[in-house]
């Protein structure tokens, strides 16, 4: 039997009557699969903990792609999510079910995953938390990128010129501009530190994320930015 750690409830859904199959962002085991038995009954003390975004400690048994919850606890309340900060960590909980091998240990991803929902419940635009949370996936990954050096001299970028995005290489300084790959010396500078202090550096950011992570993803559509879009789409009729 595992010991007691500390998990997050990315997804779950109904098994039978009264049980749920809980897909797990843990600390030290990163992705697990569980099933919670009887934990939708109507005298089930877990009924209302496991939820997204709830800190919990838990303990498991069993072998195989499915374990046994023996034991969970909330360790406080739900961090507190709503409007486009609750959609963007549900598109948190969804790269990551998406993404993260079972059974892989991802210690210091699981520390980024909680500065990412606390970063969300405290400021108003939850594009930068989002940025930061997409590279350190991406470290996570073993996808490296170099934003400091053009990948063609090895020369310090340059905040002025302008460089073109190859895959499996890196960054080449390039005279295109109006390429999706393009990104300006600028931009490469405010990826590489995490920090984005313009508009068009948070776009930049996202660009490049979205094409680096683009190969784990696939083709099938995010349910979650499906259900951003449509959101918005009401709220501006």
């Amino acid at each position: 039997m595992e010991g007691l750690q500390r998990c997050f409830v990315l997804h779950s859904r109904p098994y039978s009557e009264t049980s749920l199959i809980l897909d797990v962002f843990s600390e030290n085991h990163g992705r697990v699969s569980i099933m919670a038995k009887g934990a939708r009954g109507k005298r089930s003390p877990l009924k209302g903990a496991l939820q997204p975004f709830t800190p919990l400690l838990m303990k498991w048994s069993g072998r195989g792609e499915m374990r046994t919850l023996r034991q969970a606890e909330a360790m406080g309340l739900a961090i507190p999510l709503s409007g486009n900060a609750l959609f963007s960590g549900f598109y948190l909980n969804e790269i990551l079910s998406r993404v993260v091998e079972q059974e892989t240990g991802y210690h210091q991803l699981f520390y980024d995953y909680v500065t990412a929902l606390t970063e969300l419940a405290q400021h108003s635009n939850p594009e930068p938390a989002l940025r930061r949370f997409e590279l350190a996936l991406l470290d996570s990954l073993g996808y490296g990128v170099d934003f400091l050096h053009c990948a063609g001299s090895g020369e310090s970028v340059d905040e002025s010129m302008t460089y073109i995005f190859r895959e499996q290489q890196g960054f080449v300084a390039s005279l295109m501009k109006s390429s999706n790959l393009a990104f300006t010396g600028s931009d490469l500078l405010a990826l590489a530190s995490r920090q984005f202090t313009t508009r068009e550096q948070l776009k930049a950011a996202k660009r490049f994320t979205r094409l680096a992570l683009k190969p784990y993803l696939g083709s099938k559509p995010l349910k979650s930015r499906e259900l951003f879009l449509l959101r918005t789409r009401k709220s501006t009729q």
